[in-house]
């Protein structure tokens, strides 16, 4: 699966997704500090699914009407790194093939996709 993670997601979870053989690309290795409007314009020139925690993604994809590939917004505000880990590598793996192109969130242990 081709992934591009946001810096709020973090070095660990870009990590583990590598470690299980996804094409992913860390929006920090490239510049941290890079606008979210870019983030998701490289997201659809390379056909990458986003994954944040950045509630701004939504604003832009919804208010704004912004193109994507595929957003998956974590909602784990409170959470530490290896719980991150864990939601994202079980998410990615249940439903992946359901997440290009569509905005989802998870929240609560649940999964919201549209």
């Amino acid at each position: 699966m081709n992934l591009l993670v946001d810096v709020s997601a973090g070095q660990s979870v870009t990590d583990a997704l590598r470690g299980l053989g996804h094409d992913v690309v860390f929006v920090r290795d490239h510049d941290p500090k890079m606008p979210d409007v870019d983030i998701l314009a490289w997201a659809v020139r390379e056909q990458r699914l986003v994954i944040t925690m950045d509630k701004d993604f939504g604003e832009l994809v919804y208010r704004s009407g912004a193109a994507h590939a595929g957003v998956l917004l974590l909602r784990l505000e409170a959470a530490r790194t290896a719980e991150k880990v864990a939601v994202v590598t079980d998410l990615v793996a249940r439903f992946g093939d359901q997440l290009p192109g569509r905005f989802a969130v998870y929240q609560d242990g649940r999964l919201r996709i549209r």
